[in-house]
């Protein structure tokens, strides 16, 4: 019989998130009841959204003290009754954190692989979607100034590429001089700022002299509220994450000035989740995939080893670690 190890959350974080936040617990699995399957775990993707659930419904239930760390996975099938998965199969779901799940067959579907697994797991995987799709709705135009926050992180470096494909002016934020040298260097930014440098407003002035067009935001909060000033008439601000707020208990309120710089200055802000596309998959991955085999798009993998480095994983990807994508291989 199989023993499978899960991660699972120990006690809601009421502050930054760390290692005794979790605990990990050891179990006997069974074989699969008619029309079930049983998985083993190859990937985990580790993202900021996971930190998000912990502090309440989202677009998922909260996870809560005692539950299953959730995640999105990679998996094989490796014991089946179900007719419409094999042994071999390789499914993609919410597996956890853990070795092994038994799955229903609507809880997971097949993997449809193009390329090597981890590669699916980013660039042709939910951030690599996130970034093609946030900047469908962006409606980009040739020459666009877009500015884009956590730009060294999984969708951030992956939207600032796109951007530069379709032919716009690509600033991007960042926290790290490495980082803001890694994106101008390698991936072809125009300009980056670091943050933590204290001179946001200055060196946004000093890039972005004709302002912002479209503005791809990860991370909420402060840096969201220091943009809408810099922002064009009719510009685009796509909102994909929260990041600055994920990680603290409560979030600082605001941002100020909204709705009234909103109204003023006729933006348009469109939240969203690569869920709302999940139809169009295919689409995205074969545009994708064409820019990576083209060399237009650099892709970059952050991958860890181990089960058990998984909430390490996590907490450092939230403390500004990554380059690109993380992902747990198992």
């Amino acid at each position: 019989m199989l023993i499978n190890k899960q991660i699972i959350l120990k006690e809601t974080p009421q502050g930054k998130l760390s290692n005794s936040h979790f605990e990990t617990i050891s179990s006997d699995i069974t074989s699969p009841d008619d029309g079930k399957v049983l998985v083993e775990t190859l990937y985990i993707s580790i993202d900021a959204a996971n930190r998000a659930w912990m502090q309440g419904r989202t677009y998922r239930d909260q996870i809560l003290p005692g539950n299953l760390m959730a995640g999105f996975a990679l998996g094989k099938i490796i014991e089946t009754k179900s007719d419409n998965f094999k042994v071999g199969d390789i499914v993609e779901g919410d597996l956890g954190w853990q070795n092994y799940s038994l799955k229903s067959e609507n809880e997971i579907e097949k993997a449809h692989i193009i390329s090597s697994l981890s590669l699916h797991m980013s660039v042709l995987g939910i951030t690599g979607r996130t970034a093609y799709f946030g900047l469908k709705l962006a409606d980009l135009k040739k020459e666009d100034t877009v500015l884009i926050s956590a730009a060294a992180g999984a969708v951030g470096n992956v939207a600032g590429q796109i951007a530069k494909i379709k032919g716009c002016r690509v600033i991007g934020i960042t926290g790290s001089e490495e980082k803001a040298k890694w994106l101008t260097q390698d991936l072809g930014f125009d300009g980056v700022v670091n943050y933590k440098n204290g001179n946001l407003v200055k060196d946004l002035k000093e890039l972005c002299p004709n302002k912002v067009d479209v503005y791809f935001d990860n991370v909420g909060g402060e840096i969201f509220e220091t943009i809408m000033f810099g922002m064009n008439n009719h510009g685009r601000v796509i909102c994909c994450g929260a990041l600055s707020q994920y990680d603290q208990a409560p979030p600082k309120s605001g941002p100020r000035g909204i709705p009234g710089i909103i109204v003023t200055k006729r933006l348009s802000l469109r939240g969203f989740i690569v869920m709302d596309f999940d139809g169009q998959k295919e689409e995205a991955n074969k545009q994708l995939l064409e820019w990576i085999n083209n060399k237009e798009l650099l892709v970059a993998e952050d991958i860890v080893e181990g089960l058990e480095n998984t909430p390490s994983a996590l907490i450092g990807l939230l403390n500004g670690e990554n380059k690109g994508k993380r992902i747990v291989k198992i």
